[in-house]
């Protein structure tokens, strides 16, 4: 036995390094083509870094319905990672771990997804070659790893589509769609720190996966445990093709049609900064802000798409120190508003300017319920929506987005359908209002016009109005299956423009709402739990929720608890809602709160919701009331997240 597996053996025995962590370094050499693994393992292990192993190796990294997920860049980089290091000040060489994105992850990843979606279209009949497209961020590997599954996919027999450079992931379900492929992958984390990366998985209808195709991919994935694959005979292999500027066209086209009255743009052009946060948001939303006639200036800082994000302690929208270069900017340029979209550019944050002239930060709470009042309003000030047909007009949420959007919803008409947290139960939604079509009316709908699809959803199906989720994401359209920052660009710019029109600003019309259907007010927080330690800790956590719930919170009985994992749930539809750790508690008071482990960050999330009673004489003092409420429950549940963890 080699020095470094006899040490690492010893850390074992002595409960420094967990058994887990010994079984997945020895499944790792046995599976990997890594030329540095070996060399990085036994650094670590001679530097004594036994958090850095069991952090790296304390699982394998599962495909799971949102694809993979993990650190890329170690917290420890060693010297065989670092080798002669790679573009923008990254290691050569990805984080070596079963617990880390890296080619050993990736390649298992693709290769089962390529094995799932081989059968799939074999069973449909067909005698073809699978489609996949591939798009990237502008993280760390992301295009190593997106050519590497590019290649992957023409060796084994699939024909493979791959963007030219970074593209927002909503592109990517964009040009799924109109390619007319089997399956697509972003090589994305989203807004998550600079060290991560990720695999993001879609389907044949541009949405992320889910069931009955979720089981079985993730089954086809997670029984592999090497990274090598035998490459097809040549005339057997696919080919690469390069998306660039034509598709961008495409989608870029599309994207005006979300614009619902460009008349506000005449003569009144409204000024607004924007910020990519040195991502993918630039391509598109630039451009296309200025066509439509907007005035849009760019934080020249932020502009390099760039994957340290070296402005930011953050590339999240969520956060307000994410948009503070893109407000400066705005308060100097005298801008109507201040817009920021995360590195994949699927979700956007705002800042507006008030009837005082400050610059005000919106949740994603508020940004949501704004953009859906409008194009509600909208639609049926434009006769599209109509007393006849408004039953088979929809609202799609989250259970953990704000109620303020159902009762908006409630107040035209219109259906809300609420799913759990993620995008892609959205997306499952617009996949199951486009099947409802009777096929002989739907003929080839990707080709259809969004006025034409979105009537034959008001005749026979459903209309998706708006969708979104209280983590700054929402949609608009029908064209695109998962959320839009591009398109949310275009939806909240127009706001701005309207409100112009009005002779007010767009908190003004924040107030408004306020003033007509009361103060509703939500609080976001989570308890961040890193490594093999803290998924212990959340894993824990959650569990005594389910299995000891409250039944008194901050001086108020509770009067009803939710428990996703245990009941049977269904949606306003009547569709059962899949099991999740997911805790949602109602108080007598009319404070409720859910609870639920994040599926992509290493954190347990709380959601923290309150309301006042609609027409308060005193706005200022109703909002303070209900922040304070939501305080109070959160100092409560931060100090009983304590107690359950024994700490």
């Amino acid at each position: 036995m080699s020095e470094w597996k006899s040490r690492l053996a010893d850390a074992v025995g002595a409960g420094e390094v967990l058994a887990e962590s010994k079984e997945n370094i020895e499944l790792l050499l046995k599976g990997t083509s890594d030329p540095v693994a070996e060399s990085a393992i036994a650094e670590l292990v001679e530097g004594g870094g036994w958090g850095e192993i069991n952090d790296r190796f304390y699982k394998t990294l599962a495909f799971g319905t949102g694809g993979l997920r993990g650190r890329t860049i170690g917290k420890i980089v060693t010297r065989a990672e670092q080798g002669q290091g790679g573009p923008k000040d990254r290691p050569e060489f990805p984080c070596t771990g079963t617990a880390s994105m890296n080619f050993y992850n990736v390649s298992r990843a693709i290769q089962g997804f390529i094995a799932y979606v081989r059968k799939y279209v074999a069973g449909t009949g067909e005698s073809r070659k699978p489609i996949f497209v591939f798009a990237q961020d502008t993280r760390h590997f992301s295009d190593d790893f997106a050519r590497y599954c590019a290649k992957v996919c023409a060796e084994l027999g699939c024909d493979a589509y791959l963007f030219d450079g970074p593209r927002a992931t909503p592109e990517l379900s964009f040009a799924l769609r109109a390619l007319r492929a089997d399956a697509g992958v972003v090589l994305t984390a989203s807004h998550n720190p600079s060290h991560d990366n990720g695999f993001k998985a879609y389907f044949n209808d541009g949405g992320q996966i889910v069931e009955p195709h979720a089981g079985g991919i993730i089954a086809e994935v997670n029984a592999l445990t090497s990274d090598s694959y035998e490459a097809l005979p040549e005339d057997q292999q696919g080919k690469v093709e390069v998306l660039g500027v034509e598709m961008d066209d495409q989608y870029k086209a599309k994207l005006q049609k979300v614009l619902l009255r460009p008349d506000l743009l005449e003569g009144r052009s409204a000024k607004v900064v924007y910020t990519n946060l040195h991502g993918t948001g630039g391509w598109i939303v630039v451009p296309m802000l200025r066509e439509l006639g907007f005035e849009a200036l760019t934080v020249p800082e932020q502009d390099e798409q760039d994957g340290r994000f070296p402005t930011v302690a953050s590339p999240n929208p969520e956060n307000a120190s994410a948009l503070q270069m893109a407000i400066d900017l705005a308060k100097a340029e005298g801008a109507d508003a201040a817009i920021g979209t995360d590195p994949d550019c699927d979700r956007m944050g705002v800042a507006v300017r008030n009837s005082e002239g400050e610059m005000q930060l919106l949740t994603g709470n508020q940004i949501g319920t704004l953009m859906a009042w409008y194009r509600i309003k909208t639609f049926f000030e434009q006769g599209i929506i109509t007393e006849s047909n408004r039953s088979r007009a929809t609202l799609t949420k989250t259970f953990v987005t704000t109620g303020f959007q159902t009762a908006v919803a409630q107040r035209f008409g219109i259906g809300v359908v609420n799913t759990l947290t993620g995008f892609k139960y959205i997306g499952e939604k617009l996949r199951k209002y486009e099947e409802a079509i009777p096929a002989d009316k739907r003929g080839d709908y990707r080709s259809l016009s969004e006025e034409e699809t979105r009537a034959l959803r008001l005749e026979y199906s459903k209309f998706f109005v708006f969708g979104g989720e209280e983590s700054y994401g929402y949609l608009g359209c029908d064209f695109v299956r998962d959320k839009d920052g591009n398109g949310s660009v275009v939806m909240f710019a127009e706001l701005v423009a309207y409100a112009m029109s009005e002779g007010k600003t767009v908190a003004d019309l924040l107030d408004d709402l306020y003033r007509e259907f009361g103060v509703y007010a939500e609080m976001n927080t989570n308890i961040v739990l890193e490594g093999a330690e803290g998924a212990a800790k959340i894993a824990a956590l959650t569990a005594s929720y389910s299995e000891n719930p409250p039944t008194e919170i901050d001086g108020s009985a509770v009067v009803k608890v939710q428990d996703f994992s245990k009941e049977d749930v269904y949606d306003e539809e009547g569709d059962l809602i899949p099991k999740a750790g997911m805790l949602v508690v109602c108080l007598e008071d009319g404070r409720r709160f859910a609870v639920r482990p994040s599926g992509t960050e290493p954190k347990i999330k709380y959601y923290l919701f309150g309301k006042d009673a609609a027409g308060a004489q005193d706005l200022a003092a109703s909002k303070a009331k209900v922040t304070s409420t939501l305080e109070a429950l959160w100092s409560f549940l931060e100090s009983d997240a304590q107690r359950r963890m024994g700490e």
